[in-house]
């Protein structure tokens, strides 16, 4: 492979979520090595994502998935640590891509290389699609172990995310330490469980 083809694709999962970090993931593909199937992590299933996660990770040239925590999603806004999993990400390559193609609408800054953002990314460019499952994969199998840790809240169901069932366990049991302080239904919870104390 030639510097020419070290096209970057990078993504993230888990903006939304009360709970658990932003997971972002940046790869490079092999154009020797297809991997079929590639898309949108969000319009596949969760075995098919499975599935493709071992092959993306052994047929990419380089690939690395990396995290923005809690505390700074909470320091920084869900924004910001989006950039810095994503540059974290990047960084953790191992080598520095020539151009890098990035799912959304905005560019983190000091980037290594030229980069494009581009609105539904992971449905357009096989590196960005392969990002996708990596971060989605991930993150989820984090929040899975997560759920050890703190058993009453559901994370292995729900991943983190504002259902009926999160919010019922904030209500009752008040945040974790994996809960983000700054997003509204975690505050109103802490603010709930500081009265009632």
């Amino acid at each position: 492979m030639t510097h020419i083809d070290l096209i970057c694709g990078v993504d993230e999962a888990g903006r939304g979520p009360w709970a658990g970090p932003v997971t972002a993931a940046a790869v490079i593909l092999d154009p020797s090595q297809m991997i079929a199937g590639l898309t949108d992590s969000k319009k596949i299933s969760e075995k098919k994502r499975y599935a493709l996660e071992p092959e993306i990770k052994a047929k990419a040239a380089f690939w690395c998935v990396a995290h923005a925590q809690p505390d700074e999603i909470d320091q920084l806004n869900i924004r910001e640590a989006t950039f810095l999993a994503m540059q974290r990400a990047i960084a953790g390559l191992g080598i520095r891509p020539t151009r890098i193609l990035i799912d959304g609408n905005a560019l983190p800054q000091g980037l290594p290389a030229p980069a494009e953002a581009i609105i539904k990314g992971d449905l357009k460019e096989p590196a960005i699609s392969a990002a996708s499952i990596l971060a989605k994969t991930e993150r989820d199998r984090l929040m899975e172990a997560y759920c050890q840790d703190y058993p009453h809240y559901g994370f292995s169901g729900h991943k983190g995310y504002g259902t009926a069932a999160h919010a019922d366990a904030l209500k009752r049991l008040g945040p974790c330490p994996i809960h983000r302080t700054s997003f509204a239904p975690v505050r109103k919870a802490m603010l709930s469980e500081t009265l009632t104390n």
